[in-house]
């Protein structure tokens, strides 16, 4: 099972193996605080479609289809990830973002959830 948090959540027994997957180190987070396993930045969108998107809703989809593009130029780490899903029982994905519906971990829980489907075909 693939969960998305906030970074800043406390973690819990479901969580599994946590994953930062932003692009900038938290604000506001002290490394010393920090409750994940592994951080991989390279995953997360590039600067130039991160700084347009700036967390607008009405931006939404046109981010989501971008940062789905994206994904696909970024194997080495998507099946990095995937690998970890078939090791552990849950993976989850941690990001910084004050908005817990529109933010990078949805949509890359979404392209990971649908590989995950592909490959059991």
């Amino acid at each position: 099972m693939i969960l998305v948090k906030r970074v800043y959540e406390q973690p819990s027994d479901q969580d599994g193996l946590r994953v930062l997957v932003d692009r900038l180190w938290p604000r506001g987070l002290r490394k010393s605080e920090a409750r994940f396993d592994l951080w991989i930045k390279e995953i997360a969108p590039e600067n130039s479609l991160r700084k347009w998107f700036s967390h607008d809703p009405e931006k939404w989809e046109e981010f989501r289809k971008c940062y789905l593009r994206e994904l696909e130029q970024k194997e080495e780490h998507v099946q990095g990830l995937l690998e970890k899903v078939r090791e552990r029982k849950n993976l989850t994905l941690l990001y910084s973002a004050k908005d817990e519906t529109f933010n990078n971990a949805v949509v890359l829980k979404e392209y990971l959830e649908s590989r995950l489907k592909s490959q059991e075909l």
